[in-house]
């Protein structure tokens, strides 16, 4: 059975790092026999220049067709200056909205090879191992109304909406559950039920759902706290589920404790596993075009597409493996690089993993 898969490069690093997934999804989907093709399309920046618009009705009728979407990224300097609805996030988010994609899964795992990469204490974070779930087309980032207004006395207002319906909020919680429940049984439910009347529901609708999962244990804990806890004590996570803000801010936060946010993949899913998977990382224009990027999140990226929506579990545990196997060769892109490892580029990061790849008997 054919499987499509559609393919976004996007801006900045997005081109570069893609390119280097795309050879490794190549190579499992022969080595496999996974019957994958492939398309491409224009999104964000790179759209508004062909096309006038972050994202084109083609791009978007490709997505809907495709049984899962591999995005580089989206943005950069360059298109700041236009307004927000014209924007390339407005690319991203106009995916996310269109495809229902809800829910987002952002691993933090720490490969032993970097612990002393990360910003924290070897002891802290050697077998850091957690997962963030953020609901992802809900909340401030989508609440309406929102915009900036004249008062009467003359000065600026902005205001946005921070919004979460029941069924939102019990999708997502469902989707953390079993998560955990797959994974150490642990969940933290992360709010700010002390001020915000919509985390106030948040946390409501969490202790229902925990009557449904006797097998998961549920605690809460405010944004704030949480902040301070994933630097202190990241290990005692097992799966945090939050809305979309705090979930964006958290995630970035969990990012740096593994070393480089170059190194974590994400998935955002609907509600039949059907997804979009992409790098949490940014466009990083500053780099763009100087074949200095980490592709290694994109590339652990594919490997969750394969698991969580093209059900080949096999090949994306190939793909991790070589991904290890790289880094206990010591290879290093510039932004995981340490005194006694081998700094490569880009392009020679894809080879290596190729090439642990095709060393291995299938």
């Amino acid at each position: 059975m054919s499987r499509n898969v559609l393919i976004l490069p996007g801006d900045g690093i997005g081109p570069e790092i893609v390119a280097q997934a795309e050879r490794v999804l190549a190579s499992v989907n022969d080595r496999f026999q996974l019957g994958i093709d492939t398309d491409h399309a224009l999104v964000g920046g790179s759209a508004i220049d062909a096309d006038g618009v972050p994202l084109p009705e083609a791009t978007l009728s490709k997505a809907k067709a495709a049984d899962a979407i591999l995005l580089g990224a989206v943005g950069g300097p360059k298109w700041d200056g236009l307004e927000m609805a014209k924007r390339p996030e407005k690319g991203l988010l106009g995916l996310r909205s269109e495809l229902n994609l809800f829910g987002n899964l952002r691993p933090a795992i720490l490969y032993p090879q970097l612990a002393d990469a990360s910003s924290l204490k070897p002891e802290l974070v050697s077998g850091l191992d957690l997962l963030i779930v953020r609901e992802l087309t809900g909340g401030i980032y989508f609440g309406q109304p929102r915009g900036i207004r004249e008062l009467e006395n003359g000065e600026r207002e902005g205001f946005n909406t921070y919004v979460y319906s029941e069924s939102e909020i019990r999708r997502i919680g469902r989707m953390a559950f079993d998560a955990a429940r797959r994974r150490g049984g642990r969940l933290c439910s992360v709010d700010k039920a002390n001020v915000l009347e919509v985390t106030v529901l948040w946390r409501e609708i969490m202790n229902e759902l925990a009557a449904e999962y006797p097998d998961v244990e549920l605690s809460h804990m405010y944004v704030d706290n949480a902040a301070m806890q994933l630097v202190r004590a990241p290990k005692q996570f097992d799966v945090m589920v939050t809305g979309n803000m705090f979930g964006d801010i958290l995630s970035d936060c969990a990012a740096m404790l593994t070393g480089s946010i170059g190194m974590l993949p994400s998935a955002s899913l609907d509600e039949n596993n059907k997804g979009m998977y992409e790098p949490i990382h940014g466009s990083a224009p500053d780099i763009a075009g100087q074949n200095l990027a980490n592709p290694l999140a994109t590339i652990l990226s594919v490997a969750m597409m394969l698991r969580y929506s093209l059900d080949a579990a096999e090949a994306a545990e190939a793909i991790e493996a070589a991904v290890g196997q790289v880094l206990d060769q010591g290879l290093r892109t510039a932004d995981i690089h340490a005194d006694g490892k081998q700094k490569v580029t880009t392009e020679e990061m894809g080879d290596a993993v190729l090439a642990a790849l095709n060393a291995k008997e299938v």
